[in-house]
């Protein structure tokens, strides 16, 4: 929810712990555990999260919304209809290695950047049904690009099974691109970007 309006400023926890309670430790522990099953990418895991009704989606804690994702998937994969022994997950003790490991997403150029280091570009104001990587406080706006870091998996079409890899790009805006005339105008905030969000100026 970061950098929308109207949720007020973002209070920091004190000294707080990874997890809150042990169940949350737990549901960690059960979306990448079955994520080993194959069935499911990591978009497809966001998407599930966060393709649901904003009245429920804000009435749940982090953990709430990771499990109810889980639910989802479980069921439209079909995995709680089949034998529980023929279906691969990770034990309790690889999964610290497989979160070590992590999941590498860079992928072949089919073309080169349509962008370089310095260009200004434009966020395109997007509204799709789907997973977006694209944060909506961020769209429509001018900033610069920062740097290229080459091809990656494109996460709106990875939630619906296809890689379709293209260039992610980091770009830099202004607080006041962002927010307008009352943002603290020394501010730059930076994300990564793919091409396909943004046009040139």
């Amino acid at each position: 929810m970061g950098g929308v309006h109207g949720f007020g400023p973002v209070v920091a926890e004190a000294g707080e712990p990874v997890f809150h309670a042990d169940w949350e430790r737990r549901v960690l522990g059960l979306v990448v555990a079955l994520g080993a099953c194959g069935r499911w990418n990591i978009d497809m895991s966001r998407f599930a999260r966060e393709n649901r009704p904003p009245g429920e989606y804000l009435s749940l804690s982090y953990y709430e919304i990771w499990l109810a994702g889980l639910e989802r998937l479980l069921a439209d994969s079909g995995l709680l209809d089949e034998d529980a022994a023929a279906v691969r997950v990770l034990s309790a003790e690889e999964v610290p290695s497989v979160l070590a490991r992590g999941f590498p997403s860079e992928r072949p150029a089919p073309q080169p950047p349509r962008f370089a280091v310095g260009d200004a570009v434009r966020t395109l104001n997007l509204h799709p049904s789907g997973h977006t990587r694209l944060p909506r406080y961020a769209r429509g706006h001018v900033g610069e690009i920062e740097r290229v870091h080459g091809c990656h998996v494109f996460p709106d079409r990875d939630a619906l099974g296809d890689e379709d890899p293209q260039w992610l790009y980091t770009v830099a805006f202004t607080a006041t691109e962002l927010w307008g005339p009352d943002a603290d105008p020394r501010s730059l905030v930076s994300f990564d970007a793919f091409e396909p969000y943004l046009e040139p100026v």
